[in-house]
C-alpha cells in the first residue's frame, strides 16, 4: 500500500482524545516534520527509524513516543465503540495475556479492570508523563531526566498492549473499515523503532508475534531486554 495513504488516514481520522502537538520553530517540530516526510516518502521503514546524522538520539525517542501515542489513539478510536465493559471484560491479548493496571499511586498493587477501563487510565497516564516537562522538556536548553528512556520504555511497553487488544480482539471492525492497510503500516512502524533502539522487551512483543513475523518480514536479530514485568 502507498505509505502516503497511510499518512491521510491518519491526518483525517478521528481519536477518542485531543492529539498532543508540537510547538511550531522547536526542535521537536522539525524533528516531528522530519520524521513525517521520510515516512510518507515511501523508504523502508527500517531506514525510516533510525537515527538521522547529527540529532540527539533523546530528542528523536521523544518525537516518536509521542507520534506513537497519537496513532495508537487514534487507531483504538476506530474500535472503541466496540470495545465495551461487556465485550471485553478484560484487559487482554487472547487467553493467555491478561495485563493488570498499576500506576504507583492510585492503583500501587497490579488491578485488573475492563479492557476500554484499562485503555483510559493508560492513555491519560502516558498523556500526564508526555504532557511533564521535567520529563519531556519542551526547550533543548532543559537536559532529559536520567530517567526519561526508562519511562519511555514503560510508555512503549504499554502502548503495545493497545496494540495487542485491537489485533486480537477488534481486528474484524479494522477490517471492515478498509483500515487493515493503515493500522499494519503503523504497527510495523512501532515495531521496527522499540527494536532499533531496544525499548521494548522482547516477553512483551510475545503475544503478536506470529503476526509480526508475518508482516515484518525483514526483522533483524536484536538484543534482549528482561528489566520489565510483563503484566504492569
Amino acid at each position: 500500500m502507498a505509505l502516503i495513504g497511510f499518512m491521510e488516514f491518519f491526518s483525517k481520522g478521528k481519536t477518542f482524545r485531543p492529539k498532543k502537538k508540537f510547538n511550531p520553530g522547536t526542535l521537536r517540530y522539525s524533528l516531528h516534520k522530519q520524521a513525517q516526510a521520510s515516512l510518507s516518502s515511501g523508504i523502508n521503514l527500517r531506514s525510516v527509524v533510525q537515527l538521522p546524522e547529527g540529532e540527539e538520539l533523546n530528542d528523536w525517542i521523544a518525537v516518536h513516543v509521542v507520534d506513537f501515542f497519537n496513532r495508537i489513539a487514534l487507531i483504538y478510536g476506530t474500535v472503541s465503540e466496540y470495545c465495551t465493559e461487556e465485550t471485553c471484560q478484560t484487559m487482554s491479548g487472547g487467553p493467555r495475556f491478561e495485563y493488570l493496571w498499576e500506576d504507583g499511586h492510585k492503583y500501587k498493587k497490579p488491578t485488573a479492570f475492563p479492557a476500554p477501563q484499562y485503555i483510559a487510565l493508560l492513555m491519560d497516564w502516558v498523556e500526564a508523563q508526555i504532557n511533564n516537562e521535567t520529563m519531556f522538556p519542551v526547550s533543548t536548553d532543559v537536559p532529559f531526566p536520567r530517567t526519561f528512556i526508562p519511562l519511555c520504555r514503560k510508555i512503549l511497553k504499554r502502548l503495545f498492549r493497545v496494540f495487542v487488544h485491537v489485533y486480537i480482539h477488534h481486528f474484524d471492525r479494522i477490517v471492515a473499515i478498509g483500515a487493515e492497510p493503515h493500522v499494519n503500516t503503523c504497527y510495523k512502524h512501532f515495531y521496527y523503532f522499540v527494536r532499533e533502539f531496544d525499548l521494548v522487551n522482547t516477553k512483551e512483543l510475545e503475544p503478536l508475534k506470529e503476526m509480526t513475523a508475518h508482516i515484518c518480514r525483514d526483522q533483524s536479530p536484536t538484543p534482549q531486554n528482561s528489566t520489565d514485568t510483563p503484566n504492569k
